[in-house]
């Protein structure tokens, strides 16, 4: 809108010169550069492309006839109105390049501050499951291992009916422990399951340390081990949630681990039999979260009844998926 009437007082002030209405020609000349390098400005402050830079030099070029009618020299008047409207357009432009340079850079800001937001936004969420990770790992393994302790308790030949009904309490207060534990976990990571590295501790490790617990657990091992280190988290896990399951539903029921490492994957099954103590309902968050884990690393994994009691097998590749 200013353009357009700059454009129209400079025709309007050329037309008037060239047809003798003003008494002075330099006067209106003076005014007519004045109009065309305030157009001149605006036009420069525009984006690229505009067409109104087209139209601003035709209505120059148009006017300048009627302009030097009755006016100076016509060499002299063209520098004059070149000056008047080149300068302005180059400067109109530099504005524009500028303000463009501060929109870019507020927009950089910006982009900068919604990444560094996601960026918090991660790290909180991955804190969170390394927390929910070592809980559990550790003390879900520790609850289990207390339940188990109770379990046998319960079991012991020559116990007294007060005695075996606190034993079976506290195994029952072990077990809804362990529920409320994986509750907290799912607050933590959103509803899915801890996939971090659980603490660094070999598979015959884990085994001796169900074994002082008190749970019947033997471990048979073929082969040389070659795992990747995504292979070696998911078998240790594997491992760690099977025996965890087996001390908590079926306490006082031989277990048995046999790894098998091949030359390309390692096949592990941990079988427990069933037992006749009643043990707390399980949410299945350990098997879903060990099927998912053997997944990622382009394995199998299968958990089920069979042969009298309860089998877990997984096969895991020892090169890491893509």
């Amino acid at each position: 809108m200013k353009i357009t009437i700059a454009l129209l007082l400079a025709a309007g002030l050329a037309l008037w010169n060239g047809v003798g209405l003003a008494a002075s020609g330099a006067v209106w000349q003076v005014l007519l550069a004045i109009v065309l390098g305030v157009a001149a400005f605006f036009l420069g402050r525009r984006s690229a492309g505009s067409r109104d830079t087209w139209v601003l030099l035709a209505a120059a070029v148009a006017s300048t006839p009627f302009a030097f009618l009755n006016a100076w020299d016509w060499g002299a008047g063209l520098a004059f109105y070149g000056v008047g409207f080149v300068l302005p357009w180059f400067a109109g432009r530099f504005r524009r390049q500028q303000l463009d340079l501060i929109a870019a850079g507020g927009e950089r800001v910006r982009a900068l501050e919604r990444e560094q937001a996601l960026i918090a936004a991660e790290a909180r969420r991955r804190e969170r499951e390394r927390i929910a990770a070592d809980m559990h790992d550790s003390l879900g393994h520790e609850l289990a291992l207390i339940a188990l302790r109770a379990g046998l308790l319960e079991l012991t030949p020559g116990l007294g009916p007060e005695q075996r009904a606190a034993a079976g309490e506290l195994r029952a207060a072990a077990g809804s422990a362990t529920e409320q534990l994986r509750q907290t976990i799912g607050l933590l990571t959103d509803d899915a399951e801890p996939t971090l590295t659980p603490a660094d501790e070999s598979v015959g490790d884990l085994v001796a340390r169900a074994a002082s617990a008190g749970l019947d657990v033997g471990l048979t091992t073929t082969g040389s081990a070659t795992p990747s280190r995504a292979a070696d988290r998911a078998l240790h896990r594997v491992v760690q949630e099977s025996l965890t399951n087996a001390a908590k539903h079926a306490p006082g029921t031989p277990v048995t681990v046999r790894v098998e490492h091949g030359p390309d994957a390692t096949v592990v099954t941990v079988h427990n039999a069933l037992s006749t103590v009643v043990s707390a309902v399980s949410g299945g968050r350990g098997l879903h979260g060990l099927a998912e884990r053997v997944r990622l690393t382009g394995g199998t994994f299968h958990a089920g009844p069979a042969d009298g009691g309860f089998t877990v097998t997984a096969t895991i590749p020892h090169r890491e998926t893509p």
